[in-house]
């Protein structure tokens, strides 16, 4: 059987690697222009084409994929006479990947089904390098015979795929798994500051966190910036994970949990953007809390 075509919107730090995957595993591939050219003149030299607007890559497409900031973003692309919904024909497949706000998911679901179309949510885990390897996470919310339809295409791109059940509960999930995520990189960054002002080096910090039981794949990447100035281990923007406790606190709101720790860890992420730092990589919060302790940054040997 020949594969369905699929649609590729936002190809990113993220969203590049996954389109890779997908047109050189042999899915004809329709990916939206951008400024940003590069990533799309790559694909397109390993024989995907380029629509000009939503509208137009829906109409070519049985599945598309979301990869992109956030909500706002994705009803944009949606919504409108050039968005998504304009030209997708009835049985289309749109998965959002992007980190959003579930209660926009399920809003945007109930639009799509209007039109006799699938929204479904599978957002990722794991970083730019994994998705160029084609080996994300990526956990996923969508009716049982529509995620039979939809998971070869996943797992071009995804090492695991996991099924949570109805639409929605792929981005409540991701929410969760982006708040310990950031719950640790807090964690770690006063860790640091408080080991250094009580002077201990960050490389003895490392010889016994990074050594015992609290050491973890995330731990790896996270230190990497610290230990070694590697600022492509953890490419996840402040901004982003600002972003991401945020919704995460909205859900917890409506949810009515009482959630004593997480405004924390956000204020942490929101310091730090309105510090004019929000493009920089999560790693480097341990800079930032270092200078709020009158430290150099925590990499520094000084």
């Amino acid at each position: 059987m020949s594969k369905p075509t699929v649609g590729f919107v936002g190809v990113g730090l993220m969203g590049h690697g996954m389109a890779k995957n997908l047109v050189s595993k042999g899915w004809p591939l329709v990916v939206l222009g951008h400024r940003k050219r590069e990533p799309v003149e790559h694909l397109k030299s390993l024989g995907a084409r380029e629509a000009a607007t939503p509208r137009e890559l829906a109409a070519q497409c049985e599945i598309v994929h979301l990869c992109v900031t956030g909500s706002p973003q994705v009803e944009a692309t949606l919504r409108g006479p050039d968005g998504l919904l304009a030209g997708a024909a009835p049985g289309t497949v749109i998965i959002d990947c992007s980190t959003s706000n579930p209660v926009s998911t399920l809003a945007l679901a109930e639009e799509a089904k209007a039109r006799g179309v699938h929204f479904v949510d599978a957002p990722l885990s794991r970083t730019p390098k994994e998705a160029e390897a084609g080996t994300l996470d990526t956990m996923v919310g969508a009716e049982p015979e529509v995620f039979a339809r939809i998971e070869p295409v996943l797992r071009a791109w995804a090492g695991n795929v996991v099924h949570l059940g109805p639409v929605g509960l792929g981005h409540k999930m991701k929410l969760i798994n982006n708040f310990v995520a950031m719950g640790y990189a807090a964690l770690f960054s006063e860790a640091l500051a408080i080991a250094r002002k009580s002077g201990l080096t960050v490389e003895q910090f490392h010889s016994v966190i990074g050594s015992g039981r609290m050491r973890s794949p995330f731990y790896d990447t996270f230190m990497q910036w610290t230990l070694a100035g590697d600022e492509n281990a953890h490419r996840f923007t402040i901004a982003n994970a600002h972003k991401d406790m945020r919704y995460l606190a909205a859900m917890a709101n409506e949810a009515g949990a009482v959630n004593l720790l997480q405004p924390q860890v956000k204020n942490m992420f929101a310091a730090m953007q309105a510090a004019g730092q929000g493009e920089r990589f999560v790693p480097m919060l341990a800079d930032f809390i270092a200078g709020l302790n009158g430290l150099a940054p925590a990499g520094s040997k000084e």
